[in-house]
């Protein structure tokens, strides 16, 4: 019997794995989804949500280029919320609480029933690699699997060891066997790999909390989905709660710093800086009086509640007095507790922008095995790497988006340009400089086309595209177009409290007074009633931001003249004369693509890219002669 070969495996079925998979299998590819438990499939091993602050921003993109994260968070969440409502469009975001067992029994289920994908459970220990090519996994058991193409989406699975005081064991989350052997095998393979923490909270049982103490978080009505394929969200919506902790829990905690093992020195490696421990936040900002506390449904079939902003390594009895000194939680049992885990990663420096590694051929890492903390991040990176491989196998070049195309774009130019200077990355709005046009409203007006054209994005999505495209447009020449006289205006200008129009004027300029939204500008054009919502946003930005916008866009222009200037990948940086050593190493090490990537590594200077910018002109000379 022939051994089967593989198109593509994927090593891992969390969030990356799950995108890696469903990506390649689409795209046509043979695809082996290997993972230790297939129980646990999508399983959230911290909060039970999707989305936020640039995290939403990603899942709008995910979606639009076909990816599942939208969809299934739009079938399972029990409460949807959009954040920064009061800001500027750049920076509102998505988030949604999911029903933790739902969102993974039906993440299975698609996987399952998706065609040219194998789900086989397993323990990858090894690479084979013939020369430097990767061509197979060997398990713990001894089992080997051919594949042209491998994606390693092995999460806090590496040599994963969980804290909970000064008690430690091996697990790769809990409940969860770590991977041991793989690391070995990297670093065999001359990987740098390094160690990262991150932590989650303990869970309540919500039978014990006084919800009647506390303030109530409702959701939006009606909740806002997050895939632009969804047209309402249908199931049952609950409410979170709030609470704070105080100068007891303060106290409870200080009480037992020097068993935590982050301050015991138990712990050596860096947690994620904006996702801090509850310890953390008490020595760090020991001037707060209290920390907000968000207490969130894991779903509707269970007691369980995840307290956010919770998270500690504390022994189980000093997270007991914890959680007792809050108000709400005197009388509240912890039915899981909370722990750090540390965890092996690989600096994403080694990885092309493709995300295939450059000591390997054929080999992608994706989601926190390059550093990243975070479902979105990893989703993201396991679409693009499932997409990607599948762009190698058919001879067609990969699918690398700029700064300015996309949040994806942002976040791996980040990751193999900067690295993760020692701590596990996050997303944020902050990140991008060109954050009004990578909004989560035109996600995919940016993106679907280019999924449609590599053949990620079906006939469906490309046609509701098409729908919101025309849609756009044609709202835009009428806004512009209609006129508005004083008299029509006078009576309802005044209601809205904006100041009154002289002359005749159009809906559009209406538009962009600061007290008028389009469902204002319904007044004075009732036909405007029945224009659907995502239209009537996307109008509305692109004229009351318009100016913005094309600074944005003149910026991007500028920009666009470092981008294009390619740098060879055999390089020889020594040669370039008046460049410092450490210039040199780094520039070796990461081999940027570009002049614009080489000017955002850490510690390169205007000085350097001038130097190289002179260089790469005298050669273009010399060839030329």
């Amino acid at each position: 019997m022939t051994e089967k070969i593989y198109d593509i495996i994927v090593v891992g079925a969390g969030h990356a794995g799950i995108e890696a998979a469903l990506a390649s299998a689409r795209m046509g590819c043979s695809t082996l989804m290997l993972t230790l438990n297939l129980d646990h499939i999508g399983q959230m091993s911290c909060n039970p949500a999707i989305g936020g602050i640039g995290k939403g921003h990603l899942v709008k993109e995910i979606d639009a280029l076909g990816g599942e994260m939208a969809k299934a968070i739009d079938e399972t969440g029990i409460q949807f919320r959009m954040l920064n409502t009061k800001k500027g469009p750049a920076v509102r975001a998505s988030r949604a609480q999911a029903d933790k067992a739902l969102y993974r029994q039906r993440m299975k289920r698609v996987l399952e029933n998706t065609e040219n994908l194998t789900l086989r459970q397993a323990s990858v220990e090894r690479l084979i690699v013939d020369g430097s090519v990767v061509s197979a996994l060997e398990t713990q058991i001894g089992e080997v699997f051919r594949g042209r193409k491998v994606i390693l989406t092995t999460g806090t699975f590496l040599r994963g060891l969980i804290h909970v005081g000064d008690k430690n064991y091996s697990a790769g989350r809990a409940g969860d066997f770590a991977a041991q052997g793989l690391s070995a095998s990297l670093i065999e393979l001359g990987f740098k790999i390094g160690r990262l923490k991150t932590g989650t909270c303990p869970r309540l049982d919500a039978r014990t909390i006084d919800f009647e103490r506390l303030q109530v978080q409702h959701g939006d009505d009606p909740p806002a989905p997050f895939s632009f394929a969804t047209e309402k969200i249908a199931q049952k919506q609950v409410p979170c709660h709030i609470t704070y902790t105080n100068h007891k829990t303060h106290e409870a905690i200080r009480a037992s710093l020097h068993r935590s093992p982050i301050y015991s020195g138990i712990i050596h490696s860096r947690g994620p800086r904006y996702c801090p421990s509850i310890e953390d936040k008490i020595v760090r900002f020991a001037d707060k009086e209290r920390h907000q506390i968000f207490l969130e449904p894991e779903g509707l079939d269970t007691v369980e509640i995840y307290p956010n902003g919770l998270s500690t390594s504390l022994p189980l009895d000093a997270q007991i007095a914890m959680v007792h000194s809050i108000e709400g939680l005197e009388r509240a049992e912890i039915m899981r507790p909370g722990y750090a885990i540390e965890y092996d990663y690989a600096e994403p420096t080694q990885l092309y922008p493709s995300l295939e590694t450059k000591a390997i051929k054929n080999l992608y890492h994706a989601g926190q095995i390059n550093g990243t903390t975070g479902y979105e991040e990893a989703a993201a990176q396991g679409l693009m790497a499932g997409l990607n491989a599948a762009l190698s196998l058919r001879g067609e070049e990969p699918l690398i988006f700029k700064r300015d195309e996309a949040y994806i774009g942002v976040l791996i130019d980040d990751l193999v340009t900067k690295g993760t200077d020692g701590e596990p990355y996050r997303m944020f709005t902050s990140r991008a400089e060109y954050r009004l046009l990578l909004r989560e409203d035109n996600a995919d007006l940016r993106l679907t086309e280019i999924g449609h054209k590599i053949g990620a994005v079906g006939e469906k999505a490309y046609a509701r595209l098409e729908r919101k495209r025309d849609g756009v447009a044609a709202l835009l020449r009428l806004l512009e177009q209609t006129a508005v006289s004083p008299d029509e205006a006078s009576g309802k200008i005044e209601a809205l409290c904006t100041a009154p129009i002289r002359s005749g004027t159009t809906l559009a300029q209406l538009l962009k007074r600061p007290e008028i939204g389009f469902a204002e500008l319904r007044q004075f054009a009732p036909s405007l009633k029945d224009t659907p919502l995502d239209i009537a946003l996307q109008a509305e930005v692109e004229i009351k931001y318009a100016g913005y916008i094309d600074r944005q866009l003149e910026a991007v222009k500028r920009a666009k003249n470092f981008e294009s200037m390619r740098l060879p990948e055999d390089l020889d940086y020594a040669a370039v004369t008046g460049l410092s050593r450490e210039a040199r190493e780094k520039l070796a090490r990461i081999r940027p693509r570009s002049l614009g990537q080489a000017s955002r590594i850490a510690g390169i200077t205007p000085a350097a890219i001038s130097l190289l910018s002179v260089y790469l002109h005298k050669r273009k000379q010399a060839s030329a002669s």
